[in-house]
């Protein structure tokens, strides 16, 4: 699946930045290409849609974190097999802001459900979300930036 079928739009992010209530960051991901693609890509071996447990989220950069200018890549993994149900490209400050919204959200709601919601749809149609409490995030060379990633206490990685 081509990246430029995806748009990603990303609420609950600025209250953190204005001193504001805490509201759970949500990140609204639509696919406007071939249905049957990307629904075959969150199905699990059961031939049903992949539960939040059955999926991982991660971010790759493609340059220095340090760097205004930096992007790189969104992800959506099958955590069964390995397989990516989807990527996209973002601006990397926008992927850590909204990580830190998250990490914000999370101490002050205590919300174990999850630190941020995701909603996949396709064409508009929404199909899938899921509550997440972790979120990796990758330099360019593939090594885990703890600092920058979404990783709730007690996980051993």
């Amino acid at each position: 699946m081509r990246r430029d079928y995806f748009t990603l739009d990303v609420r609950n992010v600025d209250w953190v930045e204005e001193d504001g209530s805490a509201e759970k960051p949500t990140v609204l991901i639509d696919f406007e290409g071939p249905s049957s693609t990307l629904r075959e890509r969150l199905t699990g071996t059961s031939d049903e849609l992949l539960d939040a447990a059955e999926t991982d989220v991660a971010y790759r950069l493609q340059g220095e974190v340090d760097d205004p200018d930096t992007t790189g890549v969104v992800s959506v993994t099958n955590r069964i097999t390995g397989d990516f149900v989807l990527e996209l490209n973002e601006d990397a400050d926008d992927v850590l802001k909204f990580i830190r919204a998250a990490r914000e959200y999370g101490k002050a709601s205590g919300d174990s459900d999850g630190r941020y919601h995701v909603e996949i749809s396709i064409n508009g149609e929404d199909l899938v979300a899921y509550d997440k409490s972790t979120f990796l995030v990758y330099n360019s060379d593939g090594h885990l930036l703890r600092q920058h990633s979404l990783i709730p206490s007690g996980v051993e990685l």
